[in-house]
Formats: structure tokens, C-alpha cells, sequence
């Protein structure tokens, strides 16, 4: 019998080996994310870290199989974050930043990636950190060196001098400039290539001002539609997604006409971008549970006046506008922005989620089978199919039911190899 809370330091001398073992996960209940149902009273056959198969309680032939009691958990896919910083901190923000090396950023990062894969989050997006240190964290997690999730790291943000994505907390005499500001559509181009030869699987700019950014309007466009086609058409020809930050409606409407794969944010989108949007077949990614973060415990982290004034304005009319776009039909995908509030607290959002229009399924659905295909990762990751990634979490009531189950995640195995079990404990 295979039961025991694994350690950070198990887990990294036993990953390769579980991973390559066959292993049974007996008697839970499967959620069929597609469908939005519950098949009760199945096991999960995984080999060599992928999904063999799914079938009804002792019809597998497992013999042989190390066996791993489920004791009537609700077993569903490994949940993915389409917007994370892992290597931001929730309590340093505004000036507090500055103090902060990206070797320190790197360290923090390897303890925020072991807390959201505890939360259940085997996948993720970070977009946008300091000196390529997502990507160096990336590469420690794949090589087995640290635990965490499996990393698309976007490397710098590109962004305009003195826009969301600039260093402007310091005087003109200290010359501080964002690693990937660029201005002109030539010197746009030359940061996606330069993204892309340092390691970033996705590009991530910034279309509009922002709310932590100091001296930015959340309305205004940043970047001319001739500047987002260049970064869009570069990415696209060097094989790379492109996420937009946008608040504004004037500056997700150029994103949209420039030919992005996802708007982050979303908060002003009008009805017209939302149907461009949905016609386009563009994700939006919504934060709609940051707000209460920012509103709450912002100020004691260290979040600007300014800033915390901005999220006055566009929290709640964020909420309205997933709310419309869901109404609408629009492809939602479940993104965080983890690290502006605290890691691990990932699935706070899907109540939020349900709150403004969805059901439980269609948010679980997002943060599956949405985000895997939004990845590009839809033959890999998104469900428990057989032939899929063996990355499964447990829970001990229904998410379907009360989609605040997943705030509390009871099982997480990522490529076949079991991270935490507090089932039966």
C-alpha cells in the first residue's frame, strides 16, 4: 500500500522512479471535466507517468500495480494557472520591489512553485519575471532539482518606455529601464527574438497602462497597432503564443485586431471586442479574485496610493465584464495573476467564477481543458484521458457541487509521480 505525505526532499529522490512504475488509483470517483459528470467508483491505471486507462472499479487488470486507496475522493485533472509571477512576492510591492536582487526573486520562486503544486496546480503560465528566472526555475523543475509546476515561462515583459511594463519608481538619474522595454516595431521584433532565444515559450507585452504600475492610466494604449503586430507576427513566425496585458478597451481592441492568443485582464473589454474576441476565437484571462487581494491586504504589502485608487475603479467593473463575456460565450481561461496576492491561493478565483456566471463545471473546465488548449497542450495535459500526462488531484467532496472544494486539495501526483496524499490521514 503506497500512503504517506511525501516530503519536498522524497519527492525529488523518488520522481523518477514512481514515475516509471505502474501504479493504481483505486476506488475515487472521476470527474469527467468534458461532460461535467461524475463517474463513480473508478480507478486510474498509470505507466510510466501517463494515463493508461480509466475504467470502473476492478476491470483494469492492474496486477502487479502498486495500488493507492483514493477512499471515495472526487479525483479530477491537474488544474492549470494561464497568468502567475512565481517569482514576485505578495508582500512586496510598490517601493519594497527595488530591494529585490533577481537571484532573491529566483529563490522565492522555488518556494512559490513547491506551494502551487501543493495547491494542485500542475501547470502554469508565468508571465513575465526578472532576468529569465522563470525560465532557469522551469529548467530546476524539469531536471528533478526542485518540485513545482510545469513551467511556460514568457521570460521578460515587453512594454514602452514609461509604460506598465517599465521600471518607473526611480529618478531620471538612476537611468532605470524594464529589461524589455522597446519602442518601434523593428526594436519590438528584437525583443521577441530575444525572449525567445533565452528561453520564453510565450511572449507576454503590455497594451495598456496598469493598476501596480506607477504613473500609468489604466485606459491608455501602449504600443501603436503597427508596434502589437510586429511582436504578434514575430511570435506567431517563431512559434510562440502571445498574451496581451490590457485593462483598457481601446488597447484590447488594437490586441485583438493585432491577432493575440489571450488578453490578461480584460477589465474594460466592451461587447463589441468581446464579440471580435469570441469570433477570433482570442482567451480571455480574467483575474476576477485579485481585487479583494489588492483592496484588502494591499496597503500593508506595500501597494502605491495611486494603485490602490486604480483598483477602486476597475475591480468590480471587471467582474461585470466576465460576467458579460461569459453571458456572451466568450473562451474563458483561469488565470490569477498569482504573486500579486499570495501563492498557493489559486483556486480562491473559482468562486469568484461562479459567482459572476458560471457553474462549477464550466470554471473547472477553464482551468483544464481551456488553459490546455490555450497551451497548446490539449493532447497532453486538460483531462484524465488515456495517453494523457498522469497529472491528477484529489479532493474529498464533490467540486461540482461546491467548487470550494478545490481550495482545499487532498492528493496531487504530476506526471505519474505522487507529490501529496493526505487522503485517509
Amino acid at each position: 500500500m503506497l500512503r504517506a505525505l511525501l516530503t519536498a526532499a522524497s519527492l525529488l529522490a523518488l520522481s523518477a522512479a514512481a514515475s516509471a512504475e505502474t501504479l493504481l488509483l483505486s476506488g475515487g470517483h472521476v470527474i469527467d471535466v468534458e461532460r461535467g459528470t461524475v463517474m463513480r467508483d473508478h480507478d486510474i491505471l498509470v505507466e510510466d507517468g501517463r494515463i493508461k486507462a480509466v475504467g470502473r472499479a476492478g476491470t483494469l487488470g492492474s496486477s502487479g500495480a502498486a495500488r493507492i486507496e483514493m477512499n471515495g475522493a472526487f479525483l479530477l485533472p491537474g488544474l492549470s494557472d494561464s497568468h502567475v509571477h512565481l517569482t514576485s512576492r505578495s508582500d512586496l510591492h510598490g517601493y519594497r520591489r527595488l530591494a529585490v536582487s533577481t537571484s532573491r526573486s529566483a529563490i522565492s520562486g522555488v518556494a512559490n512553485a513547491e506551494k502551487t503544486l501543493r495547491a494542485g496546480f500542475t501547470t502554469v503560465r508565468n508571465l513575465g519575471g526578472p532576468g529569465f528566472a522563470d525560465v532557469d526555475l522551469k529548467d530546476a523543475i524539469d531536471s528533478g532539482e526542485v518540485p513545482g509546476p510545469r513551467i511556460i515561462p514568457a521570460g521578460q515583459s515587453i512594454g514602452i518606455t514609461g509604460g506598465h511594463c517599465d521600471n518607473n519608481l526611480l529618478p531620471y538619474e538612476d537611468r532605470a529601464i524594464g529589461g524589455g522595454v522597446a519602442d518601434g516595431p523593428w526594436a519590438v521584433r528584437q525583443k521577441v527574438r530575444e525572449n525567445k532565444k533565452y528561453g520564453a515559450e510565450v511572449i507576454k507585452f503590455c497594451g495598456t497602462g496598469g493598476v501596480l504600475s506607477k504613473g500609468t492610466t489604466i485606459g491608455a494604449q501602449q504600443f501603436t497597432l503597427e508596434e502589437m503586430k510586429a511582436i504578434v507576427d514575430e511570435a506567431h513566425e517563431l512559434g510562440l503564443k502571445v498574451a496581451v496585458h490590457a485593462h483598457g478597451a481601446k488597447g484590447i481592441a488594437t490586441a485583438i485586431e493585432a491577432g493575440v492568443d489571450s488578453i490578461e485582464h480584460s477589465s474594460l473589454i466592451t461587447d463589441e471586442s468581446i464579440k471580435a474576441a469570441i469570433k477570433k476565437g482570442i482567451f480571455l484571462s480574467m483575474d476576477i479574485y485579485v481585487s479583494d487581494f489588492i483592496l484588502g491586504e494591499g496597503e500593508a504589502a506595500g501597494i502605491l496610493p495611486e494603485s490602490l485608487e486604480k483598483e477602486k475603479i476597475v475591480g468590480q467593473a471587471q467582474r461585470e465584464r466576465f460576467q458579460a463575456a461569459v453571458k456572451a460565450g466568450a473562451r474563458i481561461a483561469f488565470g490569477t495573476d498569482a504573486g500579486v496576492y499570495t501563492h498557493g491561493f489559486n483556486a480562491r478565483q473559482f468562486a469568484f467564477m461562479v459567482k459572476w456566471g458560471m457553474s462549477p463545471a464550466e470554471a473547472i473546465r477553464a482551468a483544464t481543458m481551456g488553459n490546455a488548449e490555450l497551451f497548446g497542450l490539449a493532447g497532453e495535459i486538460g483531462s484524465l484521458t488515456a495517453g494523457k500526462r498522469a497529472d491528477i488531484i484529489a479532493v474529498t467532496g464533490d467540486p461540482l457541487a461546491d467548487v470550494r472544494e478545490l481550495e482545499d486539495v487532498d492528493f496531487v501526483m504530476k506526471d505519474g509521480a505522487v507529490f501529496y496524499d493526505g487522503l485517509g490521514q
